[in-house]
């Protein structure tokens, strides 16, 4: 008796812990979609400065889970829980690395004389997108709703085209202006950092439905 309730103790530790380090992440990413727009300074800074509390929370986690493993060899649900929680805390990691991306990103386009050039391309309304994604997967994780999960894959596309559209947009600027490539690389990229960080979060949601249904669900990106 004492060793299960030792385990399920643990379990429950162990998803306090992911869901702590979801809202460190959801924030992150919410933080370098704003500052796409904003340029803050202080805000790229802070981001950049951020990253070690992830990554020290990501790695306490997976030491958890391989602790839990190892001392309880848990089975069916139980296990199911702690091969979603090793595969959703590395998605979380990389997410939140892909925002510090996005910072450096923003940081290079702010000092490059080709900002001008892109001050039309607009990144708010796929940055909302991209947020939405990641909160209904995390949702999704906190409330074991399969259901929900899957409305993650239709908004995926959405942020695909926005990628291919911004690729076209700078192809076509940097024929107009080929004196200025790095910063307007730098744009593309942002969108290409946004749309991974959709594919992560679509991952997550293929976790939770493995999570809630024992099924493996994978989409076509």
């Amino acid at each position: 008796m004492g060793s299960y309730y030792t385990f399920h103790l643990e379990l429950e530790r162990l998803n306090k812990k992911l869901l702590n380090l979801s809202a460190l992440v959801e924030d992150r990413v919410r933080r370098a979609a704003a500052v796409i727009e904003t340029q803050d300074q202080e805000q790229l800074l802070s981001i950049k400065r951020s990253d070690y509390e992830i990554d020290e929370a990501e790695v306490e986690i997976e030491e958890d889970c391989l602790k839990i493993l190892a001392l309880h060899q848990p089975v069916a649900g139980d296990l199911r829980f702690l091969v979603t929680v090793i595969k959703v805390n590395n998605e979380l990691e990389r997410i939140a690395d892909t925002a510090v991306s996005i910072a450096n990103r923003v940081e290079s386009i702010a000092r490059s004389p080709s900002r001008e050039l892109v001050k039309d391309i607009h990144f708010a309304e796929i940055s909302n997108t991209v947020n939405k994604m990641l909160k209904m997967s995390l949702d999704a994780l906190i409330n074991r709703n399969a259901a929900l999960a899957r409305q993650v894959f239709l908004l995926d596309d959405e942020v695909d085209a926005f990628r291919d559209q911004v690729y076209n947009d700078i192809k076509e600027i940097i024929r107009r202006h080929p004196q200025y490539p790095g910063g307007l690389i730098n744009t593309y990229l942002v969108a290409r950092h946004l749309e991974r960080i959709a594919d992560r979060t679509t991952n997550i949601a293929e976790e939770v439905i493995y999570l809630v249904e024992g099924v493996i669900t994978r989409t076509i990106s």
